[in-house]
């Protein structure tokens, strides 16, 4: 928005338009105050239910890998092992990580991004091959980072099966790609910022928190 004309130290100052609320130059953009969406007990619930999902929907848990996505995916990816683990005692409780830095599609726009490294399990022996695999993200948005998580797998290996976990969907995808498995539905605006804070990374009590410009 573009200031107005500075008006002599004598002139009174015109009236705003009705309805309007101009920002001054050099001000930031009003936010709205954030509101939490879901609490601790409300995240424990989310990552139990999908627990028993993925043992349900693969009829067990063999074969099964838990990809975290850097960097909240891969505390939730810890917590789900955990949970598996207590369902379904076969499961030895292993997770992994997958970085998917190199093969994003805005590198050029943001060529400071650091790079991770991908961790598998041991027991793996650095092959995902015939292993249903399930990434685990905190908010699923526009898709891209899935994309990228895709790729990346090509290169460790091929998978019986590659299945989504997502702590929150919060909708407005620029890709046609869906998650399996979902925390919690967030219908947002794309002007509204979604941040997932885990105990295990940012302090504090774990919740999903929404704030935005103001309308």
């Amino acid at each position: 928005m573009n200031p107005g004309s500075r008006m002599p130290e004598s002139s009174a100052p015109s009236s705003p338009t009705p309805g309007t609320n101009p920002t001054p130059a050099g001000a930031a953009e009003p936010t709205t105050a954030a509101r939490t969406v879901l609490g601790e007990a409300d995240i424990a619930r989310a990552l139990t239910r999908i627990a028993h999902e993925i043992v349900e929907r693969n009829k067990g848990a063999a074969d099964l890998l838990l990809l975290g996505i850097p960097t909240r995916g891969v505390q939730l990816a810890h917590r789900l092992a955990e949970r598996l683990a207590q369902i379904e005692p076969s499961f030895g409780g292993e997770y992994g990580t997958l970085d998917v830095t190199m093969y994003r599609d805005d590198l050029r726009r943001q060529p400071t991004r650091a790079v991770g490294q991908t961790v598998l399990p041991g027991s793996l022996d650095g092959t995902i091959d015939d292993k249903v695999v399930v990434l685990v993200d905190d908010v699923l948005f526009s898709g891209r980072t899935i994309r990228a998580a895709l790729d990346a797998l090509n290169d460790l290996g091929r998978p019986r099966v590659v299945q989504l976990a997502a702590l929150v969907d919060r909708g407005h995808r620029e890709l046609p790609i869906r998650a399996d498995y979902v925390g919690k539905n967030l219908p947002t605006s794309r002007s509204e910022r979604v941040r997932v804070r885990l105990s295990d990374v940012d302090g504090g009590a774990d919740s999903v928190v929404i704030s935005g410009v103001t309308p």
